[in-house]
């Protein structure tokens, strides 16, 4: 049997590591086993979106002792960070965390009706006192006025934090006057602001972000941890959660943006510009040049000549400038040395960057083969029956190959001088270099001998055979992964962790893949208390109606399967024809503001 082990000593399999193989061969379920904590990640679609709102304004409402509309100002302000709320009233008090916001607890809505009349501070009119509004911090004017005041801001696009109109008053408006007092008039406005105020989960809230799938699926991603992770959508698509670019580690989230910059399909462009044009001594802008004259003036008004670039006065002939001369030869070499260096360094990187890249597209095609050669197998009358080994070893090519693509885009920046030039000294530099690349080559070689195998047409094969290549595909897919890990763990600890300025992070390195997302459930509880928490049957019904899709309740007593928390895990339909907008939400006022 061949050597695939990545050090000196040779890696043998013998009867002691039966326990790994199937340790190896179950991964899957150790994984769920391990994962019984609860998801990291979660898909918020249309239908969850309300009850995930209302899990938090729930726990500041307990919290805080106050209404719907005050946690939702608060958590706003605070962009959702339930923690960074309590910790803010911890330490400097609830009275400190409602001025900040700008919530007024103390109602200040004594009756007008003494006064047939009142004139409104705003217009300056006198109007009847049932047609003039307070909000809590007790300033009032006309019913027009705030109206008019309410449309501004929400076309403005600050309808989720609408400031009362009195001068210096720093107090948000009560949402559900705004609601009331614009559905009168202009129910298009009213549905625009329940939206923007829904949306802000998402949009406000640093631990949930939409996927940024093209066309868009419609869903948001919660973590509830670190955000810096890589997550995949209910729809297929993997990507980084901080910078919502593909999923990318280890590169940090700047060398990414960097490096795509930089592969950015422009050489045409770039080539014409080089050719035809010719840099500014002043404002450095590219000049072409439009006559025969060799003396040309740029539109800031600099004056420079076209054979050297040098810049002049503007008295000239057809065959000089005056008091200049740029005839004689000048040595350039060193220029056109680190030039031409830095394009061939780059050339190396993105050649194996491009190479891992292709290689991936053309092995994610395997799968396909893969199965008819399992499916040929399981028909033969053999003695092996379990094939899942093939699809692991598959599963573990495809992530190694992708860390191992974008290693290299990692390694363009990690020992280049465009970031890190005086982070390190040349012999640091070289060190590190050589230790990275040590591994690098080490994980590459493994890789190809695991493409090689899994290309085995091992349909055709004895059964001795077949378990020769099964124990190959099982101890390369242990040595890969441990070699990636040992990788991450080098650039997180020896590489990045050494810098100074630590505003390059990675994605923690995860043996089984990029986690997919879990749906988040809407739930009902079984007893009152579990109810006035969570979503109750009936406001689920207001809102599915709202967004345009058929609720099935699913009870906890009832058919439809459900867990202890009577949480509901039978997908709802959508209702084809509705729903045509991203929310299309009308919710009633008195949905909004029970408590």
């Amino acid at each position: 049997m061949e050597d695939y082990a990545t050090s000196d000593d040779d890696f043998h399999y013998s009867s002691d590591q039966e326990d790994s193989v199937d340790a190896y061969e179950n991964d899957d379920q150790d994984y769920a086993l391990l994962s019984s904590k609860g998801p990291t990640t979660q898909v918020i679609t249309k239908e969850s979106l309300l009850a995930a709102q209302r899990e938090d304004l729930r726990r500041v409402m307990d919290m805080l002792s106050v209404k719907e509309q005050h946690a939702r100002t608060l958590l706003i302000f605070h962009r959702w960070d339930v923690e960074k709320l309590f910790a803010v009233y911890v330490d400097k008090g609830i009275s400190f965390l409602f001025a900040e916001a700008g919530v007024s607890v103390d109602e200040h809505r004594e009756s007008d009706s003494v006064a047939s009349a009142v004139m409104c501070l705003i217009c300056m009119e006198d109007v009847p006192s049932n047609e003039l509004t307070r909000m809590d911090c007790g300033h009032g004017f006309c019913n027009s006025c705030w109206i008019e005041h309410f449309i501004v801001k929400i076309n403005e696009g600050q309808s989720k934090r609408i400031r009362c109109m009195a001068h210096k008053c720093n107090s948000i408006c009560d949402e559900a006057v705004v609601r009331t007092l614009l559905s009168r008039q202009h129910p298009d406005m009213a549905e625009k602001y329940e939206r923007f105020l829904l949306e802000s989960y998402i949009e406000d809230n640093k631990r949930v972000k939409w996927c940024p799938s093209t066309p868009h699926c419609g869903n948001a991603i919660r973590v509830d941890e670190d955000e810096l992770c890589e997550v995949e959508c209910s729809c297929g698509v993997q990507f980084c959660f901080k910078c919502l670019s593909e999923a990318h580690s280890p590169c940090s989230c700047l060398m990414w943006e960097l490096w795509a910059k930089k592969c950015r399909d422009e050489s045409e462009t770039v080539n014409w510009i080089t050719v035809h044009t010719k840099p500014c001594p002043k404002c450095h802008k590219p000049v072409e040049k439009n006559g025969g004259c060799n003396l040309v003036s740029c539109i800031c008004g600099q004056a420079f000549c076209w054979l050297c670039g040098g810049a002049t006065g503007r008295e000239h002939t057809w065959s000089s400038i005056a008091g200049h001369s740029c005839g004689r030869y000048k040595e350039q070499e060193k220029t056109a040395e680190r030039a031409k260096r830095d394009l061939y360094r780059y050339m190396h990187y993105h050649n194996r960057y491009k190479a891992h890249t292709d290689s991936f597209k053309i092995e994610s095609k395997l799968k396909e083969t893969i199965q008819g050669k399992v499916a040929i197998s399981e028909e033969k009358d053999s003695t092996l029956r379990d094939y899942s080994w093939v699809n692991n070893g598959l599963s573990r090519l495809f992530r190694s190959r992708r860390v191992l693509s974008y290693s290299y885009a990692f390694a363009f920046y990690m020992f280049g001088d465009e970031l890190f030039k005086d982070e390190m000294t040349e012999a640091q530099r070289e060190i590190k270099q050589n230790l990275f690349e040590d591994q690098q080559q080490q994980l590459e070689a493994n890789v190809e001998k695991l493409s090689k195998i899994l290309e085995e047409p091992f349909e055709t094969f004895s059964d001795d055979k077949v378990m020769e290549i099964r124990m190959q595909i099982i101890n390369l897919s242990t040595v890969i992964d441990k070699l990636c890990q040992k990788m991450y763990e080098c650039i997180e600890n020896d590489l990045l962790g050494s810098l100074h300025h630590g505003i390059h992070s990675i994605a923690p390195y995860k043996s089984k893949g990029i986690e997919r997302a879990s749906e988040l459930s809407v739930c009902w509880g079984n007893n009152v208390n579990d109810t006035e928490m969570l979503l109750s049957e009936k406001d689920y019904c207001i809102y599915a109606a709202s967004v345009g899709v058929t609720a099935e309740l699913d009870r906890p007593s009832g058919s439809g399967s459900s867990d202890d928390s009577g949480c509901s895990s039978r997908k709802r339909a959508r209702k084809e024809g509705l729903g045509g907008g991203f929310f299309d939400l009308n919710l009633p006022a008195e949905f909004v503001d029970r408590n």
